[in-house]
């Protein structure tokens, strides 16, 4: 298809722009334009397409359908355009940048990204962990893993896995205390962290009487992988997600006493903008991380 010179291609960068931004100011800073010459060229191009493209509001913009409709399908050409300008030059590598929380990273995502990679060697893989849900707009993040229930405004979110938890301790602090024969002999022990809201659902469910905790002193390690590091030291009980520890409970170096597990319903999800899914580094990440976790829809766009 050959563009004639009317085609709007500097107009369609600047939209693309906006609508990743959100802001007409924000795409202004990104492409060194003023507000004023922004402005100016989304409405070149809504006079192109014959229909006004974002909803404008005092301190607040937003897609029309129509802008919608095209905002998607402007990204994924322009990250085509610019692999195929990183491949004329040369540079066969794209980089996925990844934020995920930092249990999922350590104890799943770290063990089997390197078959991700092996398996799409032209892309290097950027990962970095945090508890913050990271704003696509603002960051240059490819993707994120985040545990809730896959309901965040403007991102598509994938289901890895939901998420199950139970009491998980040493078999040598449980014989300390001549083993745990019952929920109620866990509270004997030092508990990992006492304010999550885990345990209170795990002792109702488990018919224990919550306890008040207040003259316990708090452990609070910031991640469930840390404390169950120190569960793995006997250093008290963890409420843990089975899933993340099947070495450790093969091997001996945790028990779970109690097949009882709840959920809160919440789950970890894979998360990217609507409007990049198509991207080829994204789907293929989507691609294979969905089959790693045997969810069904692998294929889907």
């Amino acid at each position: 298809m050959k563009l004639s010179k009317q085609f709007p291609l500097n107009a369609l960068r600047v939209f693309e722009a906006v609508a990743r931004l959100g802001s007409f100011t924000r795409a202004g800073e990104e492409l060194g334009m003023t507000q004023t010459a922004v402005s100016y060229q989304v409405k070149l191009l809504e006079e192109n397409v014959g229909e006004p493209l974002f909803l404008r509001r005092p301190r607040h913009i937003s897609l029309t359908e129509t802008g919608e409709r095209l905002a998607p399908q402007v990204t994924e050409a322009f990250e085509m355009l610019q692999l195929a300008m990183a491949e004329a030059r040369g540079e066969t590598e794209v980089t996925l940048q990844i934020t995920c929380l930092a249990t999922f990273a350590s104890q799943w995502l770290a063990r089997k990204l390197g078959n991700f990679q092996l398996a799409n060697p032209n892309i290097a893989v950027r990962l970095s962990t945090t508890d913050s849900l990271v704003d696509f707009g603002r960051e240059a993040v490819d993707v994120g893993i985040r545990s809730g229930r896959g309901e965040w405004p403007g991102l598509r979110a994938d289901k890895l896995m939901d998420v199950y938890f139970t009491p998980m301790l040493s078999p040598a602090l449980a014989e300390s205390i001549g083993g745990i024969h019952e929920p109620a002999d866990l509270l004997t022990l030092r508990i990992f962290d006492p304010t999550d809201p885990w345990w209170h659902q795990w002792l109702e469910a488990a018919g224990v009487p919550i306890p008040s905790f207040e003259k316990r002193s708090t452990s609070f390690y910031g991640a469930q992988a840390y404390e169950a590091a120190a569960a793995v030291a006997g250093q008290g009980v963890a409420i843990l997600t089975p899933d993340f520890y099947p070495e450790e409970l093969a091997s001996g170096k945790l028990i779970r006493p109690f097949e009882l597990q709840c959920t809160d319903g919440r789950g970890y999800w894979l998360a990217y903008p609507e409007n990049r899914r198509n991207v080829p580094k994204i789907k293929a990440f989507r691609n294979w991380i969905l089959a790693e976790m045997n969810v069904a829809g692998t294929g889907g766009s």
